[in-house]
């Protein structure tokens, strides 16, 4: 079915034109467009079979192949006095085009489209069609209200005269609207009523696909994960039931990378953005970049800073800012001045308050990192402020983490365990493992200043442990940084408790008997002994028992 209309009365025949239509209806796109190019070649299709042959090439990726052939059944709709349908063909066109950024043209299809819409005296769903074009202007304006009001009455015109593309279309957009407004509750409300007509197969497989991917972005923007889950999974069923599907594939590849990313499952996220990256062509240089960026965080969590930068690079080439993470990659490589310097001038281009969100917690941690306690305090507060407009768990995380960083610094450890907790808790109900490991570290590291040296090395033993199974090369290292805190200079690397548990070792002493003597759980005196091993390159209580004596720690 075309874009946003039913099917018409066919008005040509023969076994191609009829196998390219039944593989249109099966999903089957390379043999659908075999069969309908081949139907052509022997005799012009007429318009209907043409807008079909058009949506095989789109959906197969032939962006270019997709765009002649709708501009020439856009004549032929005008040849055979069909306008309407004429409009329908100059919508898409000119709606293609302004998503690639040639707004000249774009302004010309939607022109010619809105003047052949001004010889027809009758209500049609044409005219909600072409509301969605003033809808995005007002957007880009910044006049929500307007927008919102106007995207409603392209709803209202396809709910009245049954067009189910339309509709989803416009339901979808009236969602992301009063997301942006503020009243997400709604907004996702809508995002998700959209999402029905799409996965009960109501909608043409265009508008599936644009739908699809726009309410995932949607809630990812809004940091509504168990959303953009749920519809990311349904998104790659729906790729997998059309073996030879091109459109959309890439954009879908790269929301499973970053779904994949949050839950810990990082190597696997790395292949999905590079087989997204593989996949998209010039036309989605967008969803190519986002591709890149997002193999750049992977590489930079992994310790493969070279790797990073280079993602980060190609990201910034096809036209991605490549912020947060470059930023935070400055920082991971010492280069703290630098690392401030560029999230301050992006937190400072950055009006949108949700793209703020994303980059606030890194502007806490480096800001943090270079002693400018004040402008973290300042984005912490900020944070807080959109987390409390948006109310998503993840953000609420965020915030929190940010807060427990700030009071840490300040040295107000017990705000900053309170703060870090509510962290953890969220980040491990989003089941984000990394996260949830990081607010770990932060909050041993508030039990420490506490007072309280066995709980913090339970913290930080725990971190340490998801650090490893996930490859965070960077924050193993980390956490062994602060296990050393107290004794940089002790021989061998050893802290200071672990040269009391050698000593106790060497003298024989069980692990029940070190943990009673030094007040700690048997648990942590376990922990120390396996970090003797490892550093001192021992196996065994006696052979580390041998290299204390010989070595004079005894």
């Amino acid at each position: 079915m075309p874009p946003g209309g039913a099917a018409r009365t066919p008005e040509a025949s023969g076994p191609d034109v009829e196998q390219g239509r039944r593989a249109y209806r099966a999903l089957a796109w390379t043999e659908a467009h075999a069969s309908l190019s081949r139907a052509d070649a022997a005799a012009p299709l007429p318009p209907d079979d043409v807008e079909l042959l058009a949506t095989a090439a789109y959906m197969l990726g032939r962006d270019d192949e997709w765009m002649a052939l709708l501009e020439r059944a856009h004549h032929a709709h005008l040849e055979a006095g069909d306008e309407l349908r004429a409009v329908r063909c100059a919508f898409w066109i000119g709606t293609n085009l302004a998503l690639r950024g040639e707004l000249g043209p774009a302004t010309g299809w939607l022109g010619r489209a809105q003047r052949l819409l001004e010889h027809e005296t009758r209500e049609c769903v044409e005219q909600g069609y072409l509301l969605l074009p003033l809808v995005f202007q007002h957007e880009a304006m910044g006049d929500l209200e307007a927008a919102s009001t106007t995207v409603a009455e392209a709803a209202a015109f396809g709910e009245r005269f049954s067009d189910r593309d339309l509709f989803a279309l416009a339901v979808h957009e009236h969602g992301n609207i009063l997301i942006r407004r503020g009243r997400v509750g709604e907004g996702l409300g809508l995002l998700d009523e959209a999402m029905v007509a799409v996965t009960a197969g109501e909608v043409s497989p265009m508008v599936a696909g644009l739908v699809y991917c726009g309410v995932i972005l949607a809630c990812q923007e809004v940091y509504e994960v168990r959303r953009a889950r749920e519809w990311t999974a349904a998104l790659t069923r729906w790729c997998e039931r059309q073996p030879d599907l091109m459109a959309f594939t890439g954009r879908c590849l790269v929301h499973r990378a970053e779904i994949m990313q949050l839950h810990g499952a990082w190597g696997d996220a790395l292949e999905e953005a590079r087989r997204a990256g593989a996949r998209l062509a010039a036309p989605n240089a967008g969803a190519a970049a986002q591709a890149a960026y997002r193999q750049g965080e992977v590489h930079r969590l992994r310790g493969d800073f070279d790797a990073a930068e280079a993602a980060y690079r190609e990201a910034n080439r096809r036209g991605h800012e490549p912020q947060p993470g470059l930023a935070l990659l400055r920082l991971a490589q010492g280069r703290g001045v630098a690392a401030a310097s560029a999230i301050r001038r992006v937190v400072g281009e950055t009006e949108d308050r949700l793209r703020r969100a994303t980059l606030l917690p890194a502007y806490v941690e480096i800001t943090l990192a270079v002693g400018d306690t004040d402008a973290a305090r300042s984005a912490c507060r900020e944070l807080a402020e959109i987390s409390s407009e948006f109310g998503s768990p993840a953000l609420a995380a965020l915030a929190s983490h940010a807060e427990g960083a700030v009071s840490l610094a300040e040295e107000d450890a017990q705000a900053a365990v309170a703060a870090l907790r509510r962290a953890w808790q969220a980040w491990q109900e989003i089941e984000a493992p990394y996260e949830a490991a990081r607010a770990r570290v932060l909050l041993g590291l508030a039990r420490r200043a506490l007072g309280d040296e066995d709980a913090a090395e339970l913290e930080l033993e725990a971190a340490r442990g998801v650090f490893e199974e996930l490859g965070a090369a960077p924050d193993v290292a980390w956490v062994d940084s602060l296990s050393v805190h107290d004794d940089a200079a002790a021989p061998f690397g050893l802290t200071a408790r672990e040269h009391e548990v050698l000593r106790l070792v060497a003298a024989g002493r069980s692990n029940k008997e070190i943990a009673a003597e030094l007040v700690i759980s048997e648990h942590t005196a376990a922990r120390h002994i396996q970090n003797i091993f490892r550093k001192l390159d021992v196996s065994s209580r006696a052979a580390a028992g041998a290299f204390a004596f010989q070595h004079g720690l005894a």
